[in-house]
């Protein structure tokens, strides 16, 4: 290689050098404005941004990582009725993470997002009453809440009902029922659905297979025509 080449290759990759630092700084002084127009927001009461910088300092992402100013933010946005903010807030008193644990105020904060309609929280709150934890176990509560849950099309909270069912856990045993709601967490990739149609399944008589993937259809289509 020539030494005019070899010059000209140096100056290209210093160029190279100089693009990538001057990318990182103007990556860095855009995301560091962000975050400023974000607390500002927040400061000012909106429970998007209050929520949404709860969620930063929960997971360290551009801040250090603060369980206890999560909760902050989220408790601010929660109390605005901000649905994931309770959800979030829930947690983190059942947990303990960042916060004293209080399972009742975290039982609280989870029948609040879920009274809001979030999936997850609905889901969640089935788990605490399924397990009694910080509340009396009540098994007919945690089916009100995974059929909840399920009717939203969450896959867990249709493999938890579908389990209520096979059980017979606050509601009467119904293979079913049982299969049609494994059979549609199936559907959308849950690995342990596999198992749970499997022990069904061998409960139930052809028959009753074919009217439970029936029902899983006709689930799955009238849903199909609400999303539309």
């Amino acid at each position: 290689m020539s030494p005019n080449m070899k010059k000209l290759k140096y100056i290209i990759s210093a160029i190279f050098i100089v693009l990538a630092v001057v990318l990182k700084v103007v990556i860095y002084s855009k995301e560091k404005q962000e975050l400023v127009n974000l607390r500002q927001s927040a400061e000012q009461g909106n429970a998007d941004a209050q929520s949404n910088l709860g969620d930063l300092y929960f997971s360290g992402k551009r801040v250090s990582a603060n369980k206890a100013e999560a909760a902050k933010w989220y408790l601010k946005a929660a109390e605005q009725g901000d649905a994931r903010a309770q959800l979030n807030l829930g947690y983190l008193y059942s947990s303990g993470e960042g916060i004293p644990k209080d399972e009742a105020e975290g039982e609280k904060w989870y029948r609040k997002s879920a009274e809001n309609g979030n999936a997850d929280a609905q889901k969640s709150i089935g788990i605490i009453y399924y397990k009694g934890m910080g509340v009396p176990k009540d098994d007919t509560e945690a089916v009100k809440w995974f059929s909840k849950a399920a009717e939203q099309g969450d896959a867990e909270g249709q493999r938890f009902l579908a389990t209520m069912y096979y059980l017979g856990s606050g509601v009467s045993v119904d293979y079913v029922a049982a299969y049609m709601w494994c059979n549609l967490a199936l559907a959308q990739g849950d690995e342990d659905a596999k198992i749970g149609i499997g022990e069904i399944s061998a409960e139930m008589t052809e028959e009753q297979i074919a009217e439970a993937e029936k029902l899983s259809r006709e689930w799955l289509a009238k849903h199909s025509e609400k999303n539309e």
